[in-house]
């Protein structure tokens, strides 16, 4: 497996978006690994982009987003769950990518477990990780633990990996579950994918 670099998120929020479907996300913890294909992904376009968290400018809560590329953003949403995004374009410049929905990989019945699933009994793997607040869930992510986070250092806990896993079609469409610019198509998935979150276009 290939750690990815910040020269892989240096650029468009749109490539990386596309780029990192197929892509596992992988969480090392004390009971063992966590890892999960990231199957779906939204774009991000900083201060042009109304639904974007940089476009009012920097804040505290969203200064990962102005800085280095690579980085993990993580707030909260709705009072109920967790977001996790990563940093794109170079230090300074605003952009993220929204992680929607993993595909379950490697330590499933601790992932069930944090999403309090019942492990015991027949679970169906979509509803571990398919929606942006379910996989933060699954691969354990909160803002205090995580926000501002490495996502491309070995010495991180949190990371992106490439197993060589070969993407054959990409679907996009608008943005869903937001209201400002969600005319943009700038959602990303494989096409064919069972563990797409929301509505599936093929």
């Amino acid at each position: 497996m290939t750690l990815l670099n910040a020269e892989f998120f240096n650029r468009d929020p749109r490539r990386v978006a596309r780029a990192l479907l197929g892509k596992l996300l992988v969480r090392k913890t004390p009971r063992g690994i966590l890892a999960g294909r990231i199957i779906e992904t939204e774009a991000y376009l900083g201060k042009g982009d109304a639904a974007a968290h940089a476009a009012a400018g920097k804040t505290a809560r969203n200064a990962v987003l102005f800085g280095p590329p690579g980085h993990a953003y993580v707030y909260f949403v709705y009072g109920n769950h967790y977001c996790l995004n990563v940093s794109c374009l170079a230090d300074g410049v605003p952009g993220g990518v929204l992680f929607r929905a993993l595909e379950p990989v490697s330590g499933i019945a601790q992932m069930a477990e944090a999403r309090g699933l019942e492990v015991a009994k027949e679970i169906d793997l979509k509803t571990i990780s398919s929606g942006p607040g379910r996989l933060a869930e699954a691969m354990e992510i909160t803002r205090e633990r995580d926000n501002g986070k490495s996502l491309v250092s070995r010495r991180s806990d949190l990371r992106i990996v490439d197993d060589g896993y070969r993407v054959r079609r990409v679907t996009v469409t608008p943005r869903i579950g937001i209201v400002k610019s969600a005319e943009q198509p700038l959602r990303y998935f494989i096409a064919g994918n069972r563990f797409v979150s929301g509505r599936r276009v093929h």
